[in-house]
């Protein structure tokens, strides 16, 4: 006697479901009642959530060595709660309507840096670390100027198509990370209009070489002086700080002139440079949770060699 699907197959747990509810709940939710509850939880993460904390506090002690060991505990606290609010606001960014997010832009500094380049015909790289709330700064982008930036589709593939049209929703075009992806990008720059890079993100081997980022080495992917030599475009920094709270302030900073170099080594040292200077503006909005110093680099017999770094 054969048994009822229902009783022998249970529906797996329906993970992106729940995910894209609790966005599209979340979306609803004022800034400061998402801050507040972000101070609820960041706490729990940093208890509970072993790999954060401790990769956070790594990154920490290796960048801020002159800082004691309640500091670099308290900026990791800090650092995960600023995280947690970034997770939360993410159905904000992407599903609430944009006149509620425009409004939560409280401040943009730097604009001209981007009108002054187009103006002379030339394209705009946006270098856009993890910091505060990138998917506001990629809003924020999208609806003021024609931008283009490269993507990766999520590892729960039934959240790409939210994921897409919230990142798409305002006049963004996303391109894959593939040559077919930088092909597009060129051609973007070529029309003076605005492209987007994750300068902190870790490159594949062969797509990066290995640059200073604080004190120590780390492996930054190459791309930008290709894109720079080919369209002649202007770099700059851009973030959207968290104003807590209450919403956010953007900021377009130059970037290091060493990213104009045609030397891969010198134009990677350049945007780890930039990425700093960012960072300098709220050292606890920073995503330090992510292992920037995963790869090193050992000469053996004059080649290069890839081993785990013991930091982590």
């Amino acid at each position: 006697m054969e048994h009822k699907a229902s009783s022998s197959r249970r529906r797996p747990f329906d993970r992106a479901s729940i995910i894209s509810w609790l966005w599209n709940t979340l979306s609803g939710w004022s800034l400061p009642k998402l801050w507040r509850f972000a101070s609820l939880v960041g706490p729990l993460v940093y208890h509970f959530s072993k790999r954060e904390r401790r990769v956070t506090e790594l990154n920490l002690k290796a960048v801020y060595p002159e800082f004691d060991t309640h500091t670099r505990r308290a900026m990791a606290k800090q650092s995960l709660r600023h995280s947690t609010a970034t997770m939360m606001e993410l159905g904000f960014a992407w599903m609430a309507e944009p006149e509620r997010i425009e409004a939560s832009i409280l401040e943009v500094h730097g604009r001209e840096k981007l009108d002054s380049a187009r103006a002379e015909g030339r394209g705009v790289i946006v270098l856009a670390p993890h910091f505060g709330n990138w998917e506001v700064l990629n809003f924020w982008l999208s609806s003021h100027f024609p931008f283009t930036a490269m993507y990766e589709p999520p590892k729960i593939a039934a959240l790409e198509p939210v994921i897409r049209h919230g990142r798409e929703r305002m006049g963004a075009k996303l391109v894959p990370t593939n040559s077919r992806g930088v092909a597009a990008l060129l051609k973007a720059l070529k029309r003076s209009e605005a492209i987007g890079i994750l300068p902190d993100q870790e490159p594949d081997w062969g797509s990066g070489v290995f640059a200073p980022f604080y004190t120590r080495n780390a492996y930054t992917a190459t791309l930008l002086p290709k894109l720079v030599a080919r369209t002649q475009a202007r770099v700059v920094t851009g973030v959207a700080l968290r104003l807590p709270g209450r919403g956010f302030a953007i900021h377009f900073l130059d970037a290091d002139e060493r990213v104009y170099s045609e030397d891969e080594v010198a134009s990677a040292s350049g945007v780890n440079a930039s990425v700093e200077a960012s960072i300098a503006l709220d050292p606890a909005q920073y995503q330090w949770e992510y292992k920037r110093y995963r790869k090193v680099v050992e000469e053996q017999q004059g080649h290069p060699k890839a081993k785990s770094f013991r930091l982590y």
